[in-house]
């Protein structure tokens, strides 16, 4: 869970709707830190073979089917996304560039 400026935002729901978008193959969400709001919402994105995608275009998707605090605010577009042997996103390791020597909050 994403708290981002006292609003609690659930990666899955974000996630299952960029899934949707047709230049978007998986995507991972996460809370990265915000001077102003604590932490925001940061989408990590492998584009669909032969796509290309920009943070402007999945905001204006997303504009439509979540409420705004709820919208990725930045973006990554990845090669591939980190998993485990189970195939389940690592998370932890798509965080830690961005709150490396920061404390964060434990959700």
């Amino acid at each position: 869970m994403i708290i981002s400026g006292g609003e609690n935002v659930y990666s899955v729901e974000v996630e299952s709707v960029l899934a949707q978008h047709p230049a978007v193959a998986t995507c991972a969400v996460i809370g990265i830190p915000d001077e102003t709001w604590g932490e925001r919402v940061h989408a990590v994105v492998v584009p669909a073979a032969g796509a290309a995608v920009t943070l402007d275009e999945l905001r204006a998707f997303c504009a439509d089917r979540l409420a705004g605090y709820k919208t990725p605010r930045s973006t990554d577009v990845v090669d591939a996304l980190p998993l485990s042997p189970v195939g389940k996103v690592l998370k932890r390791e798509l965080r830690k560039p961005s709150w490396a020597g920061q404390k964060r909050a434990v959700h």
